[in-house]
């Protein structure tokens, strides 16, 4: 018969062992969607780089319709760096946000639409302790989505294309040691902005029981945010909205790097990702769970 301390908790017990963060690692990686989510971080570039080679014959045909498109893709080829930070910036605006909105968005919601939440609650694991670990697990596995985009891409373009100064457009030729530091900054930056999606996704993810409702979603009213700022007429209200500095990247590629949006980017993404936290743990910590 187990002894039980005055608490009522079984002699031995400790939360903190309840639920790891290498536990709920190792779960996550089990996951369909989890090796689906890397591996197209893996094959995305090699596309690129497809792309790229069967289209090189076709683009020196009719010089009168070079665009902005086949500027970017001539930049784009250009060395790894510039291949690296091409792959990048076209992900930036929706991909990367689908693979943000998916691992936070259906790590809780998921477990509830299994019927194993009210489990997991039962061993017991804490509450705040639970969500503790789910989202520094869906943070890791966000961090690890947008190293594996970036290594891949360097990596490939760098043994097509060469290791050569990073060409941004914006301003003279970054050498190559600095260029690098220069694209490790811009994807820090993008981290940091896609927390936003990160804090929303995860406060829908404690509001339903559809794993797709709360990424889905968290897309969605991102997608919104985004066609609002391009609504001249809303003025400094835009300055407001969650991406509205989405793109402030684009100052850490001049000469002199201009930070000015960049930081005021990423104190607006740690704000809203941190109301969407708070809010998350105040409603699932007073929430009946019933799945």
């Amino acid at each position: 018969m187990s002894t039980l301390t005055l608490q009522g908790a079984a002699e031995g017990y400790n939360a903190h062992r309840t639920l790891t963060v290498g536990s709920e690692w190792g779960r996550q990686w089990r996951r369909r969607r989890t090796q689906l989510a890397l591996g197209f971080m893996v094959l995305l570039p090699l596309i690129l780089l497809i792309a790229f080679e069967f289209g090189s014959d076709s683009s020196d045909e009719g010089g009168g319709g070079r665009g902005q498109f086949s500027a970017l893709v001539d930049v784009a080829t250009a060395g790894g760096l510039n291949f690296a930070l091409f792959t990048l910036f076209v992900s930036s605006g929706f991909l990367l946000v689908v693979v943000v909105a998916l691992f936070c968005g259906d790590t809780v919601a998921s477990e509830a639409s299994w019927g194993s939440l009210r489990y997991l609650l039962a061993i017991p694991v804490p509450r705040a302790r639970l969500l503790g670990v789910k989202l520094t697990v869906a943070l890791g596995y966000c961090a690890l989505a947008m190293l594996t985009l970036l290594a891949t891409a360097l990596a490939v373009g760098t043994l097509r294309y060469g290791w050569h100064p990073l060409r941004s457009g914006l301003a003279a030729d970054i050498p190559a040691g600095e260029g690098l530091v220069r694209l490790l900054a811009v994807t820090g930056y993008l981290g940091l902005s896609l927390l936003v999606v990160a804090g929303l996704a995860f406060l829908l993810s404690t509001l339903t029981d559809a794993p797709l409702g709360a990424v889905g979603g968290a897309v969605l009213l991102y997608i919104v945010s985004s066609i609002l700022n391009q609504i001249t007429a809303l003025g400094g209200l835009r300055n407001l909205l969650p991406t509205h500095y989405s793109q402030a990247y684009l100052g850490l590629l001049t000469t002199p790097v201009q930070v000015d949006d960049a930081v005021k980017g990423a104190i607006s993404a740690l704000a809203y990702a941190a109301i969407f936290w708070i809010a998350a743990w105040v409603r699932f910590l007073r929430k009946d769970v019933t799945s």
